[in-house]
């Protein structure tokens, strides 16, 4: 039997705000257990809750940049459910009437096409705290400093039917809310996870099968790796006849599965009610269209003028404006070099393969993006080749040298361009390789292309490789055919 995979993720966004969703404590990573949870946080008696105006602007803006329906009236609800790194007893969510109503986002396939997956909708809601397992001796620590960190957590349709999708779609709400700068998007430390619903059905069937709920997946692959597994085991379970079951379920990165938590549960099992301590969030349109005036070039703009403006293909285009850091860094290499497309081999070729070997973030590189781009304009102005340009950005990458011209100076690898100089050497190699000439005459016109090489290499050879190459090779080819 043909099977068909749905799949629909929750992503859960944390909101870069300084402060919680509904207290001043602090948001900052890092910081000591319980060293960052007020009284609001802990539910102690006779505390309120106080809303985060910014966390509602972000919410508004995610909305927009995904064109999203934004209600007039949004209103907090009470999640009810005892554990304990929840201190109150309840999370303070939104079920009946979130901030940010229905939109959509456009993902790119691996065939070139592009799919619209629907948000079915985006609510704020405070994060619990966290259990620790590890160093306790058969005991469970609970570090309450994540207590009421403001989340957005984005809800999309099952409109998703392959692992790779799920993961485009998570990297394009990554996208988003990275160019917003309403989230980090740091999955090493939380700020972004996601729980997958997935199913099976026959192909052809309109009928959804039963879901699985794979929670707190914590990065792009592992996404791809918990969806490929789970899908796998439905189809074998069915096939033998089996059903699957709604439940809960986490994935084992190390042993490359997802294993069952619990039994999954139904809206009514949280017994949802409004929130008798916070009034109905009310936001009219002046508030909302000067959000909207707000709003960065996001990364299917940035994509499309990359195209439009600076000629570069729709893959190069894709990948530079994958992520916020990814295009100001290729913005400010072309500003500086004038170039867009040796910006974009240069930043895509050789800076990307050096980030990758070390395993670095863009952030993180050694280059900056204005030595990058001053490197780039050494090679159009012909002051440097292409071979001595490599060196250059090594020497840029270990830290030997401030900018690309004190590296030329210091290393000797500007380019002989003085003809002069060139014919000197050129004469030079000649004399010194009889043999080889007398090979190049007798050769046949035609098969005088390829011996030519010989020669380049001697000339490069003794210029250290700081001769113009297409000089060399135009005087080269003169002389030699002169001697024919």
């Amino acid at each position: 039997m043909q099977w068909e995979t749905v799949i629909g993720l929750e992503v859960h966004a944390q909101l870069a705000t300084r402060s919680k969703i509904f207290s001043g404590a602090s948001t900052a990573f890092g910081a000591d257990p319980n060293t960052q949870a007020c009284a609001v946080d802990l539910g102690l008696p006779g505390v309120l809750p106080v809303l985060n105006e910014q966390a509602v602007a972000m919410a508004v803006q995610f909305g927009l940049a995904i064109h999203a329906e934004i209600p007039e009236v949004s209103v907090f609800d009470r999640k009810n459910y005892f554990y304990p790194d929840l201190p109150k007893g309840y999370q303070t969510s939104q079920m009946y009437h979130p901030i940010v109503g229905a939109g959509e986002v456009e993902i790119a396939l691996e065939d070139g096409s592009s799919k619209r997956i629907r948000v079915h909708h985006a609510h704020l809601e405070e994060d619990a705290g966290k259990s620790l397992h590890e160093d306790f001796h058969g005991m469970t620590g609970i570090d309450l400093n994540r207590a009421g960190t403001p989340l957005l957590e984005i809800v999309s349709e099952p409109d998703m039917r392959s692992a790779k999708e799920a993961a485009a779609y998570l990297k394009a709400i990554h996208s988003i809310v990275t160019y917003l700068g309403i989230s980090d998007g740091n999955m090493a430390e939380g700020s972004m996870r996601c729980d997958v619903n997935v199913s099976v059905r026959p192909a052809g069937q309109a009928e959804f099968g039963t879901r699985a709920e794979i929670k707190n997946v914590n990065s792009f692959r592992f996404v791809e790796r918990a969806i490929e597994f789970e899908v796998e085991r439905q189809i074998e379970l069915l096939e033998d006849g089996g059903k699957v079951v709604q439940e809960t379920r986490l994935f084992d990165p190390e042993r490359d599965e997802t294993r069952s938590m619990r039994t999954k549960e139904e809206a009514n099992d949280y017994r949802y009610f409004p929130c008798p301590d916070l009034l109905p969030v009310v936001l009219d349109q002046a508030y909302v269209d000067h959000l909207r005036e707000a709003l960065p070039e996001l990364p299917d703009e940035k994509r499309v003028r990359f195209q439009a403006e600076l000629g570069l293909s729709a893959y190069d285009a894709g990948v530079l404006s994958a992520t916020r850091e990814m295009a100001e860094y290729f913005e400010e290499v072309r500003d500086v070099c004038g170039d867009a497309k040796l910006a974009a081999n240069w930043v895509m070729g050789e800076l990307a393969g050096a980030l990758n070997r070390e395993g670095l973030a863009i952030t993180d590189s050694p280059v900056s993006a204005r030595q990058l781009g001053e490197l780039v304009a050494r090679v159009m102005d012909d002051t440097i080749n292409g071979k001595a340009a490599k060196q250059v950005f090594q020497a840029l990458w270990n830290g030997q040298g401030q900018s690309a011209d004190e590296v030329i100076e210091a290393k000797g690898l500007r380019q002989v361009t003085d003809t002069g100089a060139i014919e000197a050497m050129i004469d030079q190699v000649i004399a010194d390789s009889p043999a080889q000439v007398a090979q190049y005459r007798d050769a046949e016109p035609d098969k005088r292309g390829k011996m030519i090489g010989y020669f380049v290499g001697q000339v490069m050879k003794a210029s250290r490789g700081t001769a113009n190459p297409q000089q060399v090779n135009a005087l080269l080819k003169q002389k030699l055919d002169a001697l024919c």
